[in-house]
């Protein structure tokens, strides 16, 4: 069959590419090669599927259901085998294959088009929340992970040459990074990403998780993506900011995690992607974004 990568897949890694990566022209011969090693037999390409890889439902020679992932190399995808090969299905996804080929995951099949964000907010927030604390475990000794300090640094270099129009937003964030960089309360290995659509329905238990960007550090760092999730709802309603604010509380305290430092986690990421969305050319998504950050 023909691997046409979902116009998502394309949009988001034109926004990202650098100058002269070919990956997107290479992917169908890729994903021919992968499929035919393995001997699958293909179903479907997920769509709109994710912004960072391409999603395949496939079933394995014996006929099991699975997915093939393939991501390029900028999308760490050796980092989620690692994280995946660590929870070992606890809370996340499973590895369907146990040895590894760069920028190919065969995952276990979930059900790719139900996500807790189908789910009534408020049980779709305790969901999330409760698939999400069963991530947060002690990172290998020997590990290779990416720390929350060097993810934010890199975030927070693109983030000072932001113009006037931000300044006050972009120095607020980076000065909430700096006091909660310097007394970490612990390091665990994170999800990176987590939001609800990365909430899959399963068969082994109701809900568990996929696409990680692992990280190691606080989780209160982990948690700040899921403040804002349905954030384009939060604008709309005159209650937002109240909301946004008991939304806060209310997760904090069922994780255990520093509200202040939640508060402060989640300013510095809505106006990391906030600023980010500007520089590529979303300005819709940048207003949402940056007006959730002004409340907080």
């Amino acid at each position: 069959m023909a691997f046409e990568p979902p116009q998502r897949l394309v949009r988001a890694l034109g926004e990202t590419a650098p100058s002269g990566d070919d990956w997107l022209e290479k992917l169908p011969e890729v994903a021919q090669q992968a499929v035919d090693l393995r001997e699958l037999t293909v179903e479907r390409v997920q769509v709109p599927g994710g912004r960072s890889s391409l999603v395949v439902l496939v079933r394995r020679a014996d006929g099991t259901p699975a997915v093939l992932k393939l991501a390029p190399r900028r999308a760490r995808p050796e980092s989620e085998r690692a994280a995946l090969a660590r929870w070992g299905g606890l809370g996340a996804v499973q590895l369907a294959e146990p040895f590894a080929a760069e920028g190919v995951l065969v995952l276990e099949r979930l059900h790719p088009d139900v996500s807790v964000r189908s789910l009534p907010e408020a049980k779709a927030l305790l969901e999330a929340a409760g698939t999400l604390r069963r991530l947060w475990v002690e990172p290998p000794g020997d590990h290779a992970f990416e720390t929350v300090a060097e993810r934010t640094g890199r975030q927070a270099r693109v983030m000072r040459g932001s113009g006037p129009e931000v300044a006050s937003l972009v120095s607020a964030a980076l000065e909430a990074r700096e006091a909660l960089l310097a007394a970490p309360p612990e390091a665990r290995l994170l999800h990176g990403t987590f939001r609800q659509s990365k909430v899959l329905a399963a068969e082994r238990v109701p809900w568990l998780a996929v696409g990680p960007d692992p990280v190691v550090g606080e989780c209160a760092f982990d948690l700040a993506r899921l403040v804002r999730d349905r954030v384009e709802d939060l604008i709309a309603t005159p209650s937002g900011a109240s909301t946004t604010r008991r939304r806060i509380k209310r997760l904090a305290e069922s994780l255990d995690v520093d509200q202040e430092r939640l508060r402060g986690w989640t300013l510095f990421r809505a106006v990391e992607s906030g600023v980010r969305a500007l520089r590529v050319g979303r300005p819709r998504d940048a207003e949402l974004l940056l007006e959730f950050a002004g409340w907080l």
